[in-house]
């Protein structure tokens, strides 16, 4: 089971953060660009930490986290604002999967493990691919598998604070290799795994 089933049960979470970007007149889309930001941000933060100062992938991590964050409260706002659209869909999508490639670039990079995040980078795309297209042949969405994106942004957060503490030696280095890896092999696992389900369904 991924985090990203627990959406539905966390509307008394949302609601203040919702109401609040609604007062302030923000639109779904606009929380969705401020989203992206945020992931724009956390690359810089995580080249940051493999480049120079290790401090910076505690910053990324917050970064990714408000990411994460944000793309929860988009969706719920266009609700609330009764505005949810297809096209507003499109763009949530479009630019999450743009946020998944530059934070896991930007991971990559810090740590010049280019090889390595290339596989990452395939296997979260076709994980987010194989979920939509699904929906695209007539079944429901799927979010499920090994590793949804809530999970994978709650792990590369959670890897961007240990990796400050562990800037000895082995260090934040290791673990974001580690990281990288585990989101190459992992993602391409859960993507033969909504495949699997989606072969079946139509059979």
């Amino acid at each position: 089971m991924t985090l990203d089933q627990f959406r539905p049960y966390i509307s008394g979470v949302l609601r203040p953060f919702v109401n609040g970007f609604d007062r302030l007149g923000m639109t779904p889309n606009g929380v969705s660009v401020v989203a992206f930001v945020t992931a724009l941000g956390a690359a810089g933060a995580f080249y940051l930490g493999g480049a120079s100062a290790q401090w910076w992938y505690a910053a990324a991590s917050l970064l990714v986290l408000l990411n994460g964050w944000l793309d929860v409260v988009d969706g719920a706002l266009a609700r609330k604002q009764s505005v949810a659209s297809r096209a507003g869909d499109m763009l949530d999508h479009v630019l999450d999967r743009y946020a998944d490639v530059v934070i896991i670039v930007g991971l990559a990079a810090g740590i010049e493990a280019y090889p390595l995040g290339i596989a990452a980078v395939t296997g979260v795309l076709l994980t987010s691919y194989l979920g939509t297209q699904a929906q695209a042949v007539g079944l429901d969405r799927v979010y499920g598998g090994l590793v949804g994106r809530a999970d994978r942004l709650a792990l590369i957060g959670l890897v961007g604070f240990l990796a400050v503490p562990l800037s000895g030696a082995y260090g934040g280095h290791g673990l974001v290799w580690w990281l990288l890896a585990f989101l190459a092999v992992v993602g391409h696992l859960t993507a033969i795994q909504r495949f699997y389900y989606a072969w079946l369904a139509l059979k």
